[in-house]
């Protein structure tokens, strides 16, 4: 299943550099108009068994700092360019560089920090044992809208059962959500909040918890 799997990243990928090339374009003048160069967004992540490598997306934040020099918010410096790239998944595209380098796949669990490595459980672990993707089954399944833990548990799922008929049953959702523009982040977060350990969703639930006993506190506490 991995070569094939592989020649279909190909493929696709190649093909839809081709074909989508002056969406590129458009896309690429349109960010450095509105806020100046790089274009592109590149940062290091882990992928197929926790391997680095440099992850691609169309910028949507400024390099905005405060007084003392540090950066501002995702909030804050997430343009409405920005916010819609993100909406459609625009941002997304240079992502198919990635494919085809062989470094992601078109399917598989999304890339993320390489400081979570560490964080995460040896069970939570297991989703670098495929090569991660532009979209993956907690993508279709929720996206930014689930707690650390249900992507987790979509992601292993996902590791469990991939198979190629799967995939094209992640693809044919994708495209549904990307439409609908679904699940792009948590409500209160410009992005998905910081994962910093297997207490972070426990965290959040007893939050909640306490916010529906006392609907007032978490009001006292933003």
């Amino acid at each position: 299943m991995n070569m094939v799997k592989r020649i279909l990243d190909i493929v696709m990928s190649l093909l839809l550099l081709i074909i989508l090339a002056p969406v590129f374009l458009i896309l690429a003048l349109a960010i450095r108009i509105k806020m100046g160069p790089p274009v592109l967004f590149t940062q290091r992540r882990p992928g197929y068994k926790g391997r680095p490598f440099n992850f691609y997306k169309f910028r949507t934040m400024t390099d905005q700092v405060d007084l003392e020099g540090k950066l501002l918010g995702d909030e804050e410096r997430l343009t409405a360019l920005g916010r819609w790239l993100r909406q459609y998944s625009l941002d997304e595209l240079p992502q198919l560089i990635n494919v085809l380098k062989g470094e992601l796949s078109i399917v598989g669990p999304r890339p993320l920090l390489m400081a979570y490595l560490e964080r995460y459980t040896p069970e939570q672990a297991r989703r670098h044992d495929v090569k991660p993707g532009i979209t993956g089954w907690s993508q279709v399944n929720g996206r930014n809208d689930l707690s650390w833990e249900e992507k987790f548990a979509l992601d292993l799922f996902y590791v469990d059962n991939q198979s190629l008929v799967f995939d094209l049953k992640i693809l044919v959702m994708t495209l549904l959500k990307v439409l609908k523009a679904e699940g792009i982040s948590q409500e209160g977060w410009a992005t998905m909040p910081e994962f910093m350990g297997e207490s972070t969703d426990v965290e959040r639930r007893e939050l909640e918890d306490r916010e529906q006993e006392d609907p007032g506190e978490g009001e006292r506490k933003q």
